[in-house]
């Protein structure tokens, strides 16, 4: 991975501080002090800072080499943050990654994903032109071993729906990113997240940190909005939170 790439993330997630307020807002709705996020897809560890914020202690999995470094730099003499150095799938093992040199944060397990969002003008740039294999373990394995989370964050660019097949267990809050040049995967988390448990969907537009609608609205509801994405509008996290949770 090219030192511009891992730079330029830096200064996007680090660099625009007033963002980092919002951020600790939004995700203020699902955590409280005390409770443990899930942080799949850390990257360079900007939500795991949002975490912290709150009080919460975070387990990171990152599968990248080099972003693990970064983690281990900034976040590595945190008791309070466990940094795994892995990939998540429905079950455990090794994967190839696709990796992009110049903008990391778009690197997937996915072949698929990165053919239907080449189509996208607002992929145009991007190349993934290195691969690496890493080991990859479940959800389930995470939370039998660090315990039960109050919210998973999952952004790992076309294979979150691989992430949620390795979970079982109804989780009380979970966020899962959407591409609309890719809308059917997040449609297909939404229904994997119907098998678990009734969950009520909230949405925000890519790092605006700023939710579409205030109060959660059902799994139908989402499913519709998310068909109704066209290439071209912009991507963003989809927030599940369980019916019952508090």
């Amino acid at each position: 991975m090219s030192f511009y790439g891992i730079a330029r993330s830096l200064l996007v997630y680090y660099g625009q501080p007033w963002k980092r307020r919002r951020m600790e807002r939004l995700y203020g709705r699902f955590v409280k002090p005390g409770d443990l996020c899930i942080d799949v897809g850390a990257h360079v560890g900007d939500r795991i800072r949002a975490f912290r914020a709150l009080g919460a202690r975070v387990v990171a999995v990152e599968p990248q080499p080099a972003c693990v470094s970064v983690l281990q730099r900034l976040y590595g003499a945190d008791p309070q943050v466990t940094i795994v150095p892995a990939g998540l799938a429905s079950g455990e093992g090794t994967l190839e990654l696709r990796v992009s040199s110049r903008t990391p944060t778009v690197s997937s397990f996915s072949e698929d994903w990165i053919a239907e969002v080449s189509r996208d003008p607002s992929f145009a740039h991007v190349r993934w032109d290195e691969r690496v294999t890493v080991p990859v373990t479940t959800l389930d394995a995470l939370i039998q071993r660090h315990g039960f989370p109050a919210f998973v964050k999952i952004d790992v660019e076309g294979f979150e729906q691989e992430v949620l097949r390795g979970l079982g267990i109804a989780v009380a809050a979970l966020s899962f990113e959407y591409v609309p040049a890719a809308a059917a995967r997040a449609v297909a988390c939404v229904d994997r997240l119907a098998e678990l448990g009734e969950y009520r969907y909230l949405a925000s537009e890519a790092e605006t940190h700023r939710l579409l609608w205030e109060e959660p609205i059902d799994a139908d509801a989402v499913r519709s909005w998310l068909a109704g994405r066209r290439t071209g509008d912009r991507s963003g996290d989809v927030y599940a939170v369980r019916q019952d949770a508090r």
